[in-house]
C-alpha cells in the first residue's frame, strides 16, 4: 500500500462495527499432534463459536454451536478428539465446562449444576481421559479441586478446600500438591504435600506488602517448584525453591518490573524464557535451544509477539503478533526451517483504515513519584478542528492491574474521533514493583485519583491537549474513578462515562461473590475494613457527594453483575435524578461485568460515542 493511499483515507471514520463487533477470527490454537487448527469465529448468526479446519487444508467447519453469548476462550482434550470450552448465563460467572466432539459435533455440559461457578484446573497430555475442575459445588464460599473423568463423565472430590485457599497448583503427574492461601493479615502462604493422602505443611510464606505471586509450576522432576515473588527485592521475581531442602535460587529479575509470564517446554517443563512487561513486552530467554527462535521472532514480527500454542514435537508454533495501530496476525512459525506464515488476521477490516500509533510517557506526579501510562494521539486530520485535540482520559479497571503497549479498541475509536487518550497506570497498579503497587493501599479517591489529575494537567502543561476539553472514561475501577472524577473534582471534567462502577465502597464490599471469601483479605489491606471503617470508606465513596456532581455522566450497567451489583449503579443515578442533574443511564439486562454480546457492545459505544460529541466535539458515525 502506497503512502498516498494510506493518507487519502486518514480522515475516514472507522465504523464502530469494525472495532468492537465480533472479529472475523481470533484465538488461534493448534491441537499438539498437528492435525487441526481452532478459532473462535462467529456463525451465520453473528454468535462466536469454536471453527476447526485440518492443518494444511481449507476445510473450515463450526465445531460449537452457542446460540447465546458466544464462546471467548476453549482448551484442547489431549485426545484431540474433543474441544473444552467454559460458558455462563448472561454474565453471570457461574461457569459451566463444556465438551464438544470435533466430528459429530455433540456438545456435553458436564458441570450441570445450577447456581454453582467451575473452571478448568488442568489438563495434561499424559492424562487425556481426565482434567481437573475447580468448583465451588459444595460450598458456595470456597472452591475445592475435583477430578473428572472424561470417559465416564464422572466427578469425584479430589482435594478439600479447608476455607483459606484462593487457588490449587497441580504438578506433572496430574496432582494438586499446592495450595495459595490468603492469610487473614492479607499475606500469602504457599502450602504443599507429597501426595493426595499426605498432611499439608508450610512451603513459603509472605506478607501483605509484597507483590501478588504465588507458584506458577513444578520443576521438571516435580521436586522444586517455580515462584513469583518479591521477596528480598522490589519487583517480582522468578524463583526455583526446592522442596525438601527448601533452597531458593533466582532465576530472573528486573529491579523495576514484575516478572510478567513464563515460557515452558511442553514435554520437559523447562522454563524457556520469561516475559518482562516495560514500555512494551520484553522476553527474555533462558534455553539456548529456543534463543534463535526468539531472536527471529524479534525481527520478524512488528509488535508484541506471544506464543500461544505448540504441537508436542515443539516442530509448529502458533504466534500472535500484536500491534498497536492495527489488527492482530496469527501466524505459524516452523522452527526447523524458521520460517513465519501468515494465518489469519484476527480484524483485517480494521486494516484498510490509519490507526494511531500508541507511545510510552511518565511524569512527576505532585509528590514526586514517577508515574507511567500511555498517550494515543489523533492523526491530524482526524480532529475536524484546528485548536489543540479535546482528552479522554481512560481509565483501566482493577485497580490491580495495568495497561499496556498494544491495540485497544477503545483506544483506537477515540483517537479516530479526534480525541486524544490518556491512559494512566496510577499507583497501585500491578508491574511496577511492590513499592508502585502498595502506594496504592488505602487510596481509593485520594493519591490514586491525585496521579489521574497530575497526569491530565500535565498533559495540558505540554501543550498536547485542550485546555477545558477533557473527559473521563472507566470500566469497574475506572468506572468508580469517572464517578469520582466528577464528584471530588467537579470542575476538572466537562462529561464523565462511567461502566459498571461502583459508587458506594460498603455495598460494594459487602456483595462481593461469595467464592472471593479467600481473598477478603486483600480488599481490607488495599482498600478498607468493611466492618470496622464504614466512615473511611464512606468518605471514599462518589454516592455520598454526587450532589457535586456539575458534569454530564453517562452511566453503563449489567444487570446480571455479580462483582459491582446493579444497585452500584441504581443509587448514584436515582441520587442524581433527584437532584435534577444531567445523567444518561443504560442497563443492559443480559450482560454482567462488562458487555460480551456484541449488538450489545455497539448499542452502548453508539449511545457513548454521541455523548462524547455532544460534550466534547468530537466525530461521530
Amino acid at each position: 500500500m502506497s503512502v498516498q493511499s494510506r493518507n487519502a483515507r486518514r480522515v475516514d471514520i472507522v465504523p464502530r462495527e469494525v472495532l468492537f463487533g465480533n472479529p472475523q477470527r481470533s484465538s488461534v490454537s493448534i491441537s499438539g499432534d498437528g492435525k487441526y487448527l481452532a478459532y473462535l469465529a462467529p456463525d451465520k448468526n453473528n454468535v462466536l463459536n469454536v471453527w476447526l479446519r485440518n492443518w494444511g487444508e481449507a476445510n473450515d467447519r463450526q465445531i460449537t454451536c452457542d446460540k447465546n453469548r458466544g464462546v471467548r476462550f476453549f482448551f484442547w482434550r489431549h485426545d484431540y478428539k474433543h474441544i473444552l470450552y467454559m460458558q455462563d448465563e448472561n454474565g453471570d460467572e457461574n461457569w459451566r465446562v463444556y465438551q464438544t466432539n470435533i466430528e459429530t459435533a455433540e456438545t456435553k455440559d458436564l458441570t450441570p449444576f445450577p447456581g454453582v461457578n467451575s473452571y478448568i484446573l488442568a489438563t495434561n497430555k499424559d492424562f487425556p481421559d481426565e482434567i481437573l475442575i475447580g468448583s465451588n459445588k459444595r460450598n458456595r464460599h470456597f472452591m475445592d479441586a475435583y477430578r473428572l473423568d472424561l470417559k465416564s463423565e464422572t466427578l469425584t472430590l479430589d482435594t478439600e478446600n479447608p476455607g483459606d485457599v484462593a487457588g490449587f497448583i497441580v504438578d506433572h503427574d496430574m496432582r494438586v500438591r499446592i495450595a495459595h492461601v490468603m492469610r487473614q493479615d492479607g499475606g500469602i502462604e504457599l502450602r504443599i504435600r507429597d501426595s493426595e493422602s499426605a498432611d499439608w505443611q508450610e512451603l513459603i510464606s509472605w506478607g501483605a506488602d509484597e507483590s501478588n505471586g504465588g507458584a506458577l509450576s513444578f520443576t521438571p522432576d516435580n521436586r522444586g517448584v517455580y515462584l513469583m515473588t518479591s521477596v528480598s527485592a522490589n519487583a517480582a521475581r522468578l524463583i526455583e525453591c526446592s522442596i525438601i531442602e527448601r533452597q531458593q535460587r533466582v532465576i530472573a529479575q528486573d529491579p523495576q518490573f514484575d516478572l510478567a509470564s513464563i515460557f515452558q517446554d511442553p514435554n520437559t517443563h523447562i522454563i524457556q524464557a520469561v516475559e518482562f512487561v516495560r514500555e512494551r513486552n520484553c522476553w527474555e530467554v533462558l534455553d539456548e535451544s529456543v534463543a534463535a527462535d526468539f531472536s527471529y521472532l524479534r525481527e520478524k514480527c512488528r509488535g508484541n509477539f506471544y506464543i500461544t500454542a505448540r504441537t508436542h514435537d515443539d516442530n509448529l508454533w502458533i504466534v500472535a503478533d500484536n500491534v498497536d495501530d492495527g489488527s492482530v496476525e496469527y501466524l505459524a512459525y516452523k522452527r526447523g526451517e524458521q520460517k513465519l506464515d501468515s494465518i489469519f488476521l484476527a480484524q483485517p477490516e480494521l486494516n484498510k483504515y490509519e490507526l494511531s500509533p500508541m507511545k510510552a510517557i511518565k511524569f512527576q506526579a505532585r509528590d514526586g513519584m514517577t508515574i507511567h501510562g500511555y498517550l494515543t494521539m489523533p492523526l491530524p486530520n482526524a480532529n475536524e478542528s484546528s485548536e489543540a485535540p479535546a482528552l479522554v482520559l481512560l481509565v483501566h479497571g482493577g485497580p490491580w492491574a495495568r495497561d499496556v503497549w498494544g491495540f485497544r479498541p477503545e483506544v483506537q475509536w477515540l483517537a479516530n474521533r479526534g480525541y486524544a487518550v490518556l491512559q494512566v497506570n496510577f499507583r497501585g497498579s500491578i508491574g511496577y514493583g511492590k513499592d508502585y503497587y502498595n502506594a496504592g493501599d488505602r487510596q481509593w479517591s485520594l493519591k490514586m485519583h491525585d496521579d489521574l489529575i497530575d497526569a491530565k494537567r500535565w498533559l495540558i502543561k505540554e501543550g498536547k491537549v485542550a485546555q477545558n476539553k477533557v473527559a473521563i472514561f472507566g470500566t469497574s475501577y475506572g468506572g468508580y474513578a469517572t464517578l469520582v472524577g466528577l464528584a471530588f473534582t467537579p470542575d476538572e471534567f466537562v462529561c464523565g462515562v462511567d461502566v459498571v462502577g461502583p459508587s458506594n465502597l460498603v455495598t460494594l464490599l459487602s456483595s462481593i461473590p461469595p467464592y472471593w471469601d479467600p481473598v477478603k483479605a486483600q480488599f481490607k489491606k488495599r482498600v478498607g475494613d468493611v466492618e470496622t471503617e464504614k466512615e473511611f470508606l464512606e468518605s471514599c465513596s462518589p454516592l455520598f457527594k454526587a450532589h457535586e456532581i456539575k458534569a454530564p455522566l453517562l452511566i453503563a450497567q449489567g444487570a446480571q453483575d455479580p462483582r459491582v451489583k446493579q444497585a452500584e449503579s441504581d443509587q448514584i443515578v436515582a441520587a442524581m435524578r433527584k437532584n435534577s442533574q444531567e445523567v444518561e443511564y443504560l442497563l443492559i439486562e443480559d450482560e454482567g461485568h462488562g458487555f460480551a454480546k456484541p449488538e450489545n457492545r455497539l448499542r452502548f459505544y453508539k449511545m457513548a460515542e454521541e455523548f462524547l460529541a455532544k460534550h466534547l466535539g468530537g466525530r461521530k458515525e
